[in-house]
């Protein structure tokens, strides 16, 4: 069906700039509808009117923007308006158009119907008049019934014509992703789904519902999440299975929140029950290609604890055998390995990975080690183990050698220089807290045991301190380890017959280990107090694990035994503390806990005391 504008529409509008549409209907005024914009948070939209010799600035009512948000309009379409306004515009001769009520004629034309452009001077200054080729309205065919179609009507040209030339058209009407955006409605995709998520419930103000997300991946490599909500999600959840293609159609865009988008596009694609989903079957399924966006070792600090996941490219310095881990949530025992990876900012970071990961390019990385080689980790989540570590998920992407630019140059850095080089753990000297939303070097917010002594009501929240200090005295005749489980670390007690019972496994194991639980006393020019140290902290202060220690003791050498004991004091350390409050016979007294520590750095040490200096200076 040919679609018309009619002829004199914006002079007829501004002749009758506010119209009583109930005492008589307007005359026919469609208009072409130009330059389509949002404003605000998107629920006004502006646009251009055009009757093809003369344009009007326009703004549409919020109350009619869904039709524009769901496609149902888009830019070159042609709307009837029903009943509208003119405002002037502020210091200027120009009026607004607000449309008030209108219906939709053609969702989108072809193109912008254009004349013989021409400016002239009127007694309204209202803009550019237009000086069409030819006498008589202008007539267009829609975009829609020439390229545009829906999923549904793909998938019955694919069953219903195999032909070559179907197929080319089938190929033309496929948009990649990086083309989208919230203006154009009338797309249809073709996607791999390379991440789903579990169905998940919510309450909030509006009532409560369900809702779930995948995550879309084209043949370029190219990402997008989409959501989907209630009874949208309960018709696609088991629609969309892992790692198959599919065409997509009449969903909408929205601008992605950078605080829980898991993918880098800045659009994020939100599915309801009217949206067509359509599986590929047939055809050839591609694989999509890979897309990096490396961060560097030295820059992982700023994404600590937080929703967005990293990529990362490094040469591999250490493969550690597999581990059997035990979850929290389900009790079940899963794989882990850990790998250690250095780039040129000369920092190393330890990714530890999980199930399949651990034991197939796990595997492949341990017995390839000794040259050195080069992985790149897509989809990697930041923690604060150790001050920053990284680990593996579902859906992460491991390529070992790849044929990348960073790749080349990183190999060509290392044979170079970077094999001889002393390199640091990138979380070395950096404590993690939740409410820094990241982590910090322990030379920073530094206070003085004193500090903490000397407020008794410290505590509640679980404050976290840093501070240099020396131990003074490491008691030798505390308890100083206890015997742990080998899979989770929990303790363990003696079995019933042999063995040993595990609290955590809920079963019986054979061996166990030790691991440290011991109080020090620490001491500054402030004051001294007593912390509790555990198995990894205690390790650095002592300098060989308690199974060790624990053997000096067993064999008789007293001597060692104290002298190992004697030499872990004295020596300066910078301690980053939490403060708990605990119930002793009814009374709160304060814990002070040993969560990280390190030995001085001078060089950050001096760097400090220069800072503190010149603010003592300025004040």
């Amino acid at each position: 069906m040919e679609k018309t504008i009619t002829p004199n529409a914006i002079s007829t509008i501004m002749a009758n700039p506010s119209p009583d549409t109930s005492s008589s209907p307007l005359p026919d005024l469609v208009v072409q509808v130009l330059e389509l914009k949002s404003i605000g948070q998107k629920s006004r939209y502006t646009f251009e009117a055009s009757d093809g010799e003369m344009k009007l600035k326009a703004m549409s009512q919020s109350s009619l923007s869904s039709e524009i948000t769901m496609g149902n309009l888009q830019n070159l379409g042609l709307i009837r308006i029903l009943d509208y306004t003119l405002n002037p515009i502020p210091n200027k001769t120009e009026k607004y158009l607000i449309v008030l009520k209108f219906e939709i004629v053609s969702q989108v034309l072809e193109m912008e119907i254009k004349g013989e452009a021409k400016k002239e001077d009127n007694n309204n200054n209202t803009g550019i008049v237009l000086r069409p080729k030819v006498d008589v309205g202008v007539q267009l065919k829609r975009k829609q019934e020439m390229v545009a179609k829906s999923a549904a009507q793909i998938m019955h040209e694919q069953h219903g014509n195999s032909a070559l030339s179907a197929r080319m058209g089938l190929t033309r009407r496929v948009y990649p992703l990086n083309t989208l955006n919230p203006y154009n409605g009338t797309w249809t995709i073709k996607v791999r789904v390379t991440s789903k998520g579990n169905m998940r419930s919510y309450k909030n103000a509006r009532g409560e519902g369900h809702v779930f997300n995948v995550e879309l991946t084209d043949e370029e490599g190219t990402q997008i999440q989409a959501t989907m909500f209630n009874a949208a999600a309960q018709k696609f959840y088991d629609k969309f299975e892992m790692g198959k293609v599919y065409y997509i159609s009449k969903g909408t865009l929205k601008l992605a929140n950078k605080q829980f988008k898991t993918v880098q596009n800045d659009y994020e694609m939100t599915l309801n029950e009217y949206s067509e989903v359509e599986e590929v079957t047939g055809e050839e399924i591609f694989v999509p290609e890979t897309k990096f966006n490396f961060v560097q070792i030295d820059q992982l600090s700023s994404y600590v604890n937080g929703r967005e996941l990293v990529d990362v490219i490094g040469v591999v310095q250490n493969v550690s055998p597999t581990m059997s881990i035990r979850r929290k949530l389900n009790n079940e025992i899963v794989p882990k390995r850990d790998i250690t990876i250095a780039d040129d900012s000369k920092k190393t970071v330890v990714v530890s990975l999980w199930n399949d990961h651990a034991t197939n390019i796990g595997q492949e990385l341990l017995d390839t080690v000794d040259s050195a080689p080069i992985v790149a980790i897509k989809s990697l989540k930041v923690g604060d183990f150790q001050g920053v570590s990284l680990s593996s998920l579902s859906k992460s992407t491991l390529l070992v050698n790849p044929d990348v630019p960073e790749s080349k140059r990183l190999r060509t850095w290392y044979n170079s220089e970077g094999k001889e080089t002393t390199m640091d753990s990138v979380g070395s000297g950096m404590v993690s807290n939740t409410s820094w939303k990241g982590v910090k070097s322990m030379y920073s917010d530094r206070v003085c045991v004193s500090h903490i002594t000397s407020n008794l009501s410290l505590g509640d929240d679980k404050p976290v301190f840093c501070m240099k200090a020396c131990i003074s005295n490491i008691k030798p005749d505390q308890t100083m380890w206890y015997q742990a489980c080998k899979v989770c670390n929990k303790k363990v007690t003696d079995g019933i017959g042999s063995g040993y019972w595990c609290g955590g496994c809920q079963k019986n194991v054979e061996e166990f280990s030790l691991r440290y639980i011991l109080v020090v006393r620490i001491f500054d020019p402030s004051g001294g107090a007593y912390v509790s140290v555990f198995n990894e902290q205690a390790e650095k202060i002592i300098g060989c694990s308690a199974d060790e220690l624990d053997k000096m003791k067993k064999d008789g050498d007293e001597t060692s035994y104290l002298l190992k004991l004697k030499e872990a004091t004295w020596a300066p350390h910078v301690f980053c503390v939490v403060v708990t409050q605990a119930d002793y016979n009814n009374e709160k007294r304060q814990r002070i806990t040993v969560r990280d520590l390190a030995p001085v750095d001078f060089v950050a040490e001096s760097r400090f005391l220069l800072e503190e200096i010149s603010k003592m200076q300025d004040s």
